[in-house]
């Protein structure tokens, strides 16, 4: 079984099992300090997480918007509320230069 882990400051957090992300969707995931990531995984395989609170409203779901890439081929996520988009390896908004999101870097482990 293969898990996706996040790296935090006190090493790495287990989300979840790699299978059980849908690529092009995301989920939420519930930090040990009480914050939430929203982890994704692309149509690549590739997997990203960002904070799940949207700065622009303080709601947390993000992990509920769309995927999608910039002409340059940028990974982002769109807000579901106001449709924002976050540059899923940096965190900065696409669209609000003055607005950010933290990144998380994402691993994955073999755990038996």
């Amino acid at each position: 079984m293969t898990m996706v882990q996040l790296k935090l400051e006190e090493g790495w957090f287990a989300v979840c099992e790699a299978a059980r992300l849908t690529p092009g969707r995301g989920v939420a995931a519930l930090l040990p300090d009480g914050r939430q990531a929203a982890v994704f995984c692309d149509r690549r395989g590739r997997t990203y997480a960002i904070d799940n609170r949207d700065p622009f409203t303080g709601a947390y779901v993000l992990s509920r918007g769309l995927l999608g890439s910039t002409p340059e081929g940028r990974p982002y996520v769109a807000s579901p509320l106001l449709k924002h988009r976050f540059d899923l390896e940096t965190g900065a908004c696409l669209d609000d230069e003055a607005r950010t999101v933290r990144t998380y870097l994402t691993g994955r482990s073999s755990r038996f």
